[in-house]
This record gives C-alpha cells, sequence and structure tokens, in this order.
C-alpha cells in the first residue's frame, strides 16, 4: 500500500456478514485492513474486538475533463514521476521540498486516485488542486476517463468543489501494529 501499518488491504463492494466475519478471524495479521462500502456499524458488528474502527471515508468518482492549467503558482513547481504503473504529481516549494503530492493509476478506463497530501504548512494556497487537475490531465492522457477515489472528511470537500460526487461511505477497521518498545 505504500503506507506505514497498511500491510494488506481488503475491499469489499458488498460484503456480507459471514465473509466479513472470516476475514475478521483468518486474515487479521497485524497492518491489514478491510474497507467496505457501507456501514461503519454493519463492519464493527462482524468483526471480533480486537479490530479497530478507522475514520469513514467516501468513495467519489468523476469524469474526466481537459481540465484548466495544471501550473502552481509562484513560488512553486511541479513534476510528475513514474515508477511502474503509479504516476506521482509532485508540487515542490522553493527549497525543493514536498509541499502538496498526489498517485494515480489506472485499472481499464478507470483512473484512480490515491494519497493526495499538502503539507501543513503548505496548505490553503491551491496546491491540492494543481494536484488534482495535473492528475486529471495525465489520466486523460493515457485513456482513463472515469476518476475514483476514497476520500476523508477533509478531502472530499476539496474533491466536491472540483466535481466529484460521492456515491458511497467507505467503513474501515484496521488491526493495530505492535507497540515499540
Amino acid at each position: 500500500m505504500g503506507l506505514h501499518a497498511h500491510r494488506l488491504r481488503y475491499v469489499l463492494h458488498d460484503p456480507d456478514e459471514q465473509t466479513l466475519a472470516w476475514l475478521g478471524r483468518h486474515q487479521n495479521a497485524p497492518g491489514t485492513w478491510i474497507k467496505i462500502a457501507g456501514n461503519p456499524n454493519h463492519l464493527r458488528a462482524a468483526l471480533p474486538a480486537e479490530w479497530r474502527l478507522a475514520d469513514t471515508g467516501y468513495l467519489m468518482t468523476t469524469t474526466y475533463r481537459a481540465a484548466s492549467d495544471a501550473t502552481p503558482p509562484s513560488p512553486y513547481t511541479a513534476r510528475l514521476e513514474t515508477s511502474g504503473d503509479v504516476v506521482t504529481a509532485i508540487i515542490l516549494d522553493p527549497e525543493g521540498q514536498v509541499a502538496a503530492s498526489g498517485r494515480f493509476t489506472t485499472a481499464d478506463a478507470l483512473g484512480i486516485v490515491d494519497q493526495v497530501e499538502t503539507a501543513p504548512a503548505h496548505r490553503r494556497r491551491g496546491l491540492g488542486s494543481v494536484v488534482m487537475r495535473a492528475l486529471a490531465l495525465h489520466a486523460l492522457r493515457v485513456g482513463a476517463d472515469t476518476g475514483v477515489l476514497v476520500a476523508t472528511d477533509e478531502g472530499h470537500r476539496l474533491y466536491r468543489a472540483l466535481g466529484w460526487k460521492v456515491r458511497t461511505p467507505i467503513a474501515a477497521a484496521y488491526m493495530p501494529e505492535p507497540r515499540s518498545a
């Protein structure tokens, strides 16, 4: 997953209680996540007590369209980096440090956006919008016409302002990593 304490992730669109209970008992190594399209109470009821609920997210979609310019405001600069099937839009501050970024990959005609972040010292400057426009332009170049992402509470306001629509809540639970001594 590329995230600390996210070793394995199960994402289920229409799980039954029996499947969730089985995963909770048999796929319970530290760093394992289960995400479902639906109510967090359904997930909590099906899993053993040692599982922890995470914040509920939002599955969002959009139809990619030619975006306006993806040039960041001065003094920031932007670049795209590719590693395998993943493209990362990166906005750099004048010292060359990452101020904002977001990842993108495709699955057929879907353009999947993940891990969009703006460093705290650089928020409220439009950098998240620049990242999203850069990823949208890349999506169109590679033939992806529909965008998909799972947003946090904070992020979904940005995405809605950019034309993304909420489709369903995404409930998440995880097995905590052991505490370091």
